[in-house]
């Protein structure tokens, strides 16, 4: 299917267009799964992280406070983001679009653009993906370091199971991106930033020396699925 007919498809302004995206939004998205468990935390006084949020609980966020909401996930064409932009727009709320990946270690772009993007977001804000565990992880990890000044060794606590991420997995490239920087970066000196940007940052080179366990693949491809 096309963007254009999916984007057609999950219209909001007519009956029939709402009940269609509702119901993709429940099933293809699983957000039957979201309705009673949020993966809901703030990591500081100004920024929370989360899984997908309803409709309803985006109102509840505003009611906390946040006044930005930034999806993490893409999806322009999809029955989430539909009912997201329709419900942030109805509430007021500014939402914005910041693309990341789970299983690719981000380019130097990408970092660039996670720290610009905390610069500049008006807070408080709330940050998700779907599950709130690995790309929210990720940018939390970002978020510490760049925004809060947190050593990379520190902020890492992001990525851990507390938050459902599953560093066996295929999604574990995430840590050794950072764990890579630990190794060769930190002990001669060089900040986070300063080895991103050195020779010695190759994204893809990266992910092929990472492997992970079968158990740990199993998981997050088969039983979770995650996205």
């Amino acid at each position: 299917m096309t963007r254009e007919r999916r984007l057609a498809e999950f219209d909001l302004s007519t009956r029939g267009g709402r009940l269609r995206t509702y119901l993709d939004y429940l099933w293809n998205d699983h957000a039957y799964l979201r309705l009673g468990f949020r993966n809901a935390h703030w990591i500081s006084d100004e920024l929370a992280r989360a899984n997908q949020p309803w409709p309803h609980q985006l109102a509840g966020w505003k009611r906390q406070g946040v006044r930005t909401v930034i999806n993490l996930r893409g999806g322009f064409d999809a029955s989430f983001h539909a009912l997201e932009k329709a419900a942030c727009e109805h509430l007021g709320l500014n939402l914005v679009d910041f693309t990341i990946t789970s299983r690719e270690v981000p380019s130097l772009a990408r970092v660039l653009g996670a720290k610009a993007l905390f610069e500049t977001v008006e807070y408080p804000a709330m940050m998700h993906c779907k599950s709130g565990a690995d790309r929210a992880g990720i940018m939390s990890v970002f978020y510490m370091h760049f925004r809060r000044g947190l050593p990379i060794r520190e902020a890492l606590d992001q990525l851990s199971l507390r938050y459902l991420h599953v560093r066996a997995g295929k999604t574990g490239v995430l840590d050794y991106t950072f764990e890579r920087y630990l190794a060769e970066g930190e002990p001669v000196g060089q900040s986070f930033l300063d080895w991103v940007r050195s020779p010695a940052y190759d994204p893809a080179a990266i992910k092929s020396d990472f492997r992970a366990q079968w158990w740990g693949r199993a998981l997050t491809e088969g039983l979770l699925r995650r996205e």
